[in-house]
């Protein structure tokens, strides 16, 4: 068994899609990056290609590479994946945190781990997503970023 953690935070800008879990959430603003700025996916990424040791999201989708300007998130995670897979593991289950003070995030949270699970062909049940706010505090609590966590436990098969 192994253990990763990923972490992601954009700030939130107008004119953008916000793309949260994989699904395009209904805001004023969207999260600024070099891809979609699915900073759920990011933090996801970063976590399974930790627990495999394989570096970080940087390492293998830069955002000095054209490439994956506006890049889809979801196809980033399942390219990461992919190389996880023929490492021989196998993920066991996933636990995200988005910090966000708007918008709210619970009406969504199902349908995200539906949809991450389906990226990662594994089970729903071994999804959660958890929404949480900052209380007011910082560049989150001020509505100005939203943060991300994941954490990945992994099994060799």
């Amino acid at each position: 068994m192994r253990i990763g953690i990923g972490y992601d935070i954009h700030l939130l800008e107008p004119g953008r899609k916000l793309m949260l879990g994989g699904l395009h959430i209904p805001n004023d603003k969207g999260l600024k990056g070099h891809s979609d700025g699915d900073g759920l996916l990011h933090a996801i990424t970063d976590a399974l290609l930790g627990a495999a040791g394989m570096g970080d999201i940087g390492d293998h989708f830069p955002d000095t590479d054209p490439n994956y300007k506006d890049a889809d998130s979801a196809v980033l995670l399942k390219a990461a994946f992919e190389q996880v897979k023929r490492r021989g593991f196998e993920i066991e289950n996933i636990d995200c945190n988005i910090i966000a003070q708007a918008p709210k995030l619970k009406p969504y949270k199902s349908q995200m781990e539906a949809r991450i699970a389906g990226l990662l062909e594994i089970e729903t049940r071994r999804v959660n997503v958890k929404a949480k706010t900052n209380e007011g505090l910082d560049a989150v609590g001020r509505k100005e970023a939203i943060a991300t966590q994941a954490v990945v436990l992994l099994r060799h098969s």
